[in-house]
């Protein structure tokens, strides 16, 4: 076959002879090698001549010639700046004619829900698209690929994105991304093949997510995302693990979609291999604690299964014990030894405790108003002293409870050039110590409630506390001065004193006709007894004003006792606080334990005992289930043989048996049916505690929780007086509901809606509760 040639005549076209000249022109004018006197950029609106300079690979006073233009075109180029870039000759001058890029006027994000605008403009920022900066289409691209697949990993695989880029005066543009999520898929199905020891039910119990199910608008358990699905089979592992099976093997995982994009099928294929048994315990190495304190940590017996979990805590526990006798870079490493004829393992503890690490010092950071001592005086790990991480952490912990720091981080850094030294830095973030506030809430058993205070926490950076303050509300109205210092001794034995005046109208606050008017001056002195305890000793003087009004049972009392009182009452104290926060706690407990008594020659001679507890335990990492009690008893001695009745205690209500109107509960008095408190007080309340399920601020300042209450007060000795006297569990209040607590920005906000589940004739309910500008 016979090639036919384009041109057979051999001529060069008109067309083609053109645009190779044009092609060529540029570079003709650099044939000639040249020695540049001059360089000049045209072109330039909004980059500095000075930024191409610092680009280009010549400069003047360089020689020039055809091999020198392509890279100056290529350096150029690179910088992104340039959409086009050409090379030219004027003499001996250089000349750069370039067309900029456009830069990003605007960016405007819509249709996205899912993911918040803030992360989104975060995240574009970082890859580079942002307003001022130069646009490329390219990077645009990209974006538009990785929001996909940000989507895809959140379950909406019929999401789509579409950009949009429009041109502005001035060689800018406006870009515009419209997202359109469209619907999460739902989980429809999860099969696990393989499975012969276990149930698929007992394994699917391992999974987060799994079919819709009526919790799921909370849990979302039905939307399917690629991290929760690994740490399903992450947990999937760790249960084979723990059970023996050391071969355990995950052969697939397939996730299908339906057609319509609305269903996900998860099928998991996995090999369980056979279970193996501890066959012997080892420990090796160079302990530096003798085994005897070793062995009791270790979690593992000889002819049961293996436990990864308890292999893993057991090695966790020797590093600690070693860590907290001074060896802080301590290794231990486990190292199991497989039989697979006999189907056993041998587990050795490998133990690397390195030298023994002494602290050099304890320093100091980023408290500018608080004094060093305030801080010295809580660490528990000490310089010169071995190096303990358990002392570092109660350290930490102790100035978090201060109340001083917004946070409070501590590292601890080798020494250079000594292998057994290191620092404990401290570094702390102080928040405002003192406090000027005023405000106003509603209670509705205290009706409207005004308070303002002005609060030194840490006066003068001395870490003493001076406050004075005074609220009001119709039932009460209160005026304090009081002075705390936590560390009167060395040893952090406190000393306080207080005076304060409060008159109240029990007509206002229960009903009862009469009022008493309070004035006490105090002092009163802190032991500590743990770090998470203390014991205190009080004595205050107590002035009363007593005005009967119309009650019978007020005017008996004064008839027989008067209606000033001069008192002298001693109290004792303890408390134990292992709470990991006071506002919403997830974990531990608070103790409180006080006996009050009015000394012998005291106008009324009476003693109170109380003790409340509250116990917080973690269910899962959203639900925490709480448990309280509050448990009282009062009585007279000497002259007078029972405690004075603007003494008792008082239940119902939203801080005590939530269902009843405050404080209504109870013995009343028999000629104005008036609820008159009791001696005897028993209130408990079990509930369950959550965050929203919408995310967010409201994660830290909003809590969701179910309840169920009891409570009574009972009146033990006899009176004519009184309705129902004498202690009978049968008298006992139940209610159960949901309640919600908010720290809103104006205010601590509490609201329940409680069902009386035993009301009796006579009681006063209130399904519907709320306080404002209370703490809860």
């Amino acid at each position: 076959m016979r090639a036919i040639s384009p041109n057979p005549r051999g001529r060069v076209r008109r067309p083609t002879l053109l645009f190779a000249l044009l092609l060529a022109f540029p570079l003709s004018a650099l044939a000639e090698v040249f020695q540049i006197a001059d360089i000049r950029v045209e072109g330039l609106q909004r980059i500095a001549p000075g930024t191409v300079f610092n680009y280009l690979p010549v400069q003047v006073g360089d020689t020039v010639g055809d091999g020198v233009t392509g890279g100056i075109i290529r350096s150029l180029y690179r910088t992104g700046f340039f959409d086009d870039v050409r090379v030219e000759r004027d003499g001996n001058v250089l000349v750069l004619w370039v067309r900029e890029r456009p830069a990003i006027a605007e960016i405007e994000i819509v249709g996205n829900k899912d993911i918040e605008t803030e992360a989104l403009d975060s995240a574009l920022a970082d890859i580079g698209l942002k307003e001022g900066r130069v646009f490329n289409r390219s990077v645009l691209d990209r974006i538009e690929q990785e929001l996909e697949r940000q989507y895809f990993a959140r379950g909406k695989y019929g999401v789509l994105v579409q950009s949009t880029v429009s041109p502005l005066e001035r060689n800018r543009v406006a870009v515009r991304i419209e997202i359109t999520e469209g619907l999460t898929a739902r989980i429809k199905q999860i099969n696990i093949i393989g499975n012969d020891a276990f149930s698929e039910k007992a394994l699917r119990k391992q999974f987060e997510l799994g079919p819709t199910r009526w919790s799921s608008f909370y849990s979302k358990n039905d939307q399917y995302s690629k991290q929760k699905l690994a740490g399903d089979l992450e947990r999937l592992r760790a249960f084979y693990l723990d059970r023996g099976y050391i071969k355990f093997e995950i052969k697939s995982t397939q996730v299908s979609i339906s057609a319509d994009k609305k269903e996900i099928y998860v099928t998991v294929v996995i090999d369980e291999g056979d279970p193996y048994r501890i066959s012997d315990i080892q420990l090796a190495g160079e302990p530096s604690v003798p085994t005897e304190k070793l062995f009791p940590l270790i979690e593992l017996k000889r002819g049961e299964l293996f436990s990864r979990k308890h292999v893993t805590e057991s090695a966790e526990r020797i590093s600690n014990l070693l860590g907290d006798e001074g060896y802080a870079f301590a290794n231990v490493n486990t190292v199991p030894e497989i039989d697979e004829a006999s189907h056993e393992v041998a587990v050795t503890f490998f133990v690397d405790p390195g030298k023994r690490v002494y602290v050099r010092r304890v320093n100091m950071k980023g408290n500018t108003r608080t004094r060093d001592e305030v801080l010295r005086r809580e660490m528990r790990q000490l310089e010169t002293a071995w190096f303990s991480a358990d002392l570092v952490r109660k350290s930490r912990e102790r100035l978090q409870r201060l109340g001083y720091f917004d946070d409070v981080s501590i590292e601890t850094p080798p020494v250079a050039g000594s292998p057994d030294q290191v620092d404990v830095d401290v570094t702390v973030e102080e928040k405002p110590a003192g406090n000027l506030a005023a405000g106003i809430g509603f209670s509705q058993s205290q009706g409207i409630l005004l308070n303002a205070s002005v609060t030194q926490n840490n006066f003068l950076g001395t870490g003493k506390r001076v406050g004075l303050a005074f609220n009001t509300s119709t039932a009460n109205r209160r005026y304090q001065l009081a002075y705390t210092n936590p560390y009167y001794t060395v040893d952090g034995i406190s000393r306080g004193f207080n005076l304060s005046y409060q008159e109240t109208d029990f007509d206002e606050l229960i009903g009862a006709d009469y009022s008493t008017d309070v004035g006490i001056a105090g002092f009163s002195f802190g032991l500590p007894i743990s770090d998470i305890s203390r014991a205190g000793l009080g004595l205050r003087y107590q002035y009363t004003d007593f005005s009967p009004g119309e009650s019978e049972l007020a005017e008996e009392f004064v008839a027989r006792n008067g209606h000033t009182f001069n008192d002298f009452v001693l109290s004792a104290n303890y408390s134990s606080d292992s709470r990991d926060t006071a506002l919403f706690p997830t974990r531990g407990s608070l103790r409180t334990l006080r006996a009050e008594i009015a000394l012998p020659g005291s106008d009324l001679e009476y003693y109170k005992l109380t003790y409340k507890e509250r116990l917080y335990v973690p269910l899962t990492s959203r639900f925490v289930f709480s448990l309280s009690g509050d448990l009282a008893y009062g009585d007279g001695y000497g002259e007078i043989d029972y405690l004075p009745f603007f003494e008792n205690f008082y239940a119902g209500g939203p801080r005590s048996v939530r269902g009843w109107q405050a404080n209504t509960l109870g013995p009343r008095e028999l000629s104005t049916n008036d609820p008159v408190g009791g001696n005897l007080k028993l209130v408990g309340s079990i509930e369950l505690f959550a965050p929203p399920p919408v995310g967010g601020d409201f994660e830290k300042t909003l809590r969701l929780g179910a309840f169920f209450d009891f409570g009574n007060v009972w009146l033990t000795d006899d009176s004519s007086l009184v309705d129902n006297t004498g202690f009978d569990l049968g008298d006992l209040r139940y209610s159960a509901g949901l309640s919600v607590s908010w720290l809103s920005p104006v205010g601590a906000l509490s609201v329940s809606i409680a069902y009386p589940l035993n009301e009796k004739d006579g009681d006063e309910t209130q399904v519907f509760q709320f306080g404002f500008g209370q703490t809860f």
